[in-house]
Formats: C-alpha cells, structure tokens, sequence
C-alpha cells in the first residue's frame, strides 16, 4: 500500500543500470501526526470557529493586565516572600536527598541490582508525577498550605536532580574509583574523593537550574491550595481584577528573571 501511494524514485546511473532511491518516511509521519491532530481535536472539541470568535477577549485581559494596579503591591509581597521560602526550602533540601539517592540509583557504584533498580524506579514514579497533584494530596495531608507546597517542591527537586545525577555518575571516569579501592578505601571513602569532584559543578548547576523552575511552579501551587503568590493569582483571576493580577504577574517577573540572573551568572563559574 505504501509503495503504491509513495513509489520509489528511480536514478540512472552513469553505467546505465537502474536503482531505486530509498523512500523517505517524511510523507507517511506527516500523514500519522496530521490524523493524530484531527482525532486530537476532535476528542478535546477544539474549535477554530470559536477560537477566532473569542480571541478579542484575550487581547482585552491582556489590555487590563498592562495597567498594574500598584496599590495592590503591599498584598502580594508576603505571598511572594511566602512563594520564594517554599522554593529555596524545597529545592534546597530536594537537591541534598538528591545526591544519596542518586548514589544509590548508580549501576557502576552499587553492585546490588535490587536496589539500584528499586531507586531508579521511585525516581522516575516522583518524575512522572505533576507536581500540582503532589501539592494537593500534600494539603490534604498536612493541611497546612506551605507545607504541602514545599513537600510537592522538594519530591520534584529529588527526582529531578536524582535523575540527571545518577546518569552522570554512571557515565564518569571510573579509574580514580577504581585506585583508591585497590589501596584499601571503602566504597563510599572512594566515591567521597574520586566521583564528587567530577560531579560537582554539574550537580550545582542543576541544582541552581531546578530551583529557578522551582520559582515559577511555586507560583501556580496556589490553585490546589498550597499557598504563595498563585492563591493571589487564583483569586484575582476569580474576581476579575485583571489590573491586580498584571501586578502579580509583574512583580512576579521581576523576582524570577532577579533570580535567573544571579544564578545563570554563578552556573557559569561553575562550569
């Protein structure tokens, strides 16, 4: 079927003989995904029409939004204090489990399968869980808003960085490792001196990347009630009062392209 819709280019060559060009797949993905956005849409009940219609109204929040209502400023510096403390707490403490986790979840370091294979799979359940369905069984949990945003931020940073580190560890030299072994060190004595130098300006970074995104998660925790600045978010939205709410996002912009900078400026000493 494919050959008949698609048929093989046929090239001449120069000795006269006749070969078939290889056919490319192009035509045949573009075909799978253009039917994939159909049923796509079709199952969501997205609607150009609609869209179209409705755009006007997007341009008219947009509007209201560029008009910051700066008396609101005083209302949103604790729920943005708040919103940084659940970060740095959360990323702070994710990226210190992180490291022993990721230890563990390390083939060429940890000789017993069943924990290596145990640790890599809670990594990757923590991953594959959004964090705004950890932040809401952890408000259930504890009931105390805070709380549960930095529990859902410090089970992101864990798997997070966990993940990147233990493949980092399984692809370094392992020669020093090997060395201070044979002249009678412990595994975990071999590991502190000849696998931690080589890790740790990408296990810094990473850990300063993630407690940038951090940042901005923080923010939407607020609708799953896990405190910080998106309850504000949640309730301006509800309320309509779009000036308000482009003051949050200003000032929220503010805070994390301050904390972008400070922390691209040191990743790059790292590197």
């Amino acid at each position: 079927m494919y050959d008949k819709i698609f048929p093989p280019k046929k090239i001449e060559l120069s000795n006269g003989r006749v070969v078939l060009e290889k056919r490319s797949r192009t035509p045949l993905i573009l075909l799978i995904v253009m039917i994939a956005v159909y049923y796509s849409a079709q199952v969501t009940g997205f609607s150009f029409e609609v869209l179209f219609k409705r755009i006007s109204e997007f341009f008219i929040i947009i509007k209201e939004m560029l008009k910051p209502n700066w008396g609101y400023i005083d209302g949103i510096w604790p729920e943005l204090m708040s919103t940084l403390k659940m970060s740095l707490f959360g990323s702070v403490a994710g990226a210190l489990i992180a490291l022993p986790a990721a230890l563990l979840a390390s083939a060429n370091i940890i000789k017993n399968r069943v924990i290596v294979a145990v640790c890599k799979t809670v990594l990757s359940l923590l991953r594959t869980m959004p964090t705004l369905v950890t932040a809401l069984i952890a408000t259930y949990v504890f009931d105390l808003p805070a709380t549960a945003g930095t529990v859902a931020i410090f089970l992101f940073t864990i798997s997070y960085v966990g993940k990147l580190m233990y493949e980092a560890i399984e692809n370094v030299d392992m020669g020093a490792f090997e060395a201070m072994e044979s002249i009678g060190m412990t595994r975990i004595e071999a590991f502190r001196y000849a696998i931690i130098p080589q890790i740790l300006p990408g296990y810094l970074s990473t850990s300063l990347f993630c407690f940038e995104g951090n940042v901005r998660y923080a923010a939407i925790l607020g609708y799953v009630g896990a405190g910080g600045i998106g309850k504000l978010i949640n309730e301006t939205i509800g309320w309509r009062d779009y000036s308000s709410l482009g003051m949050i996002v200003l000032m929220l912009v503010i805070t994390v392209y301050t904390i972008e900078t400070i922390s691209e400026h040191f990743r790059k000493k790292l590197i």
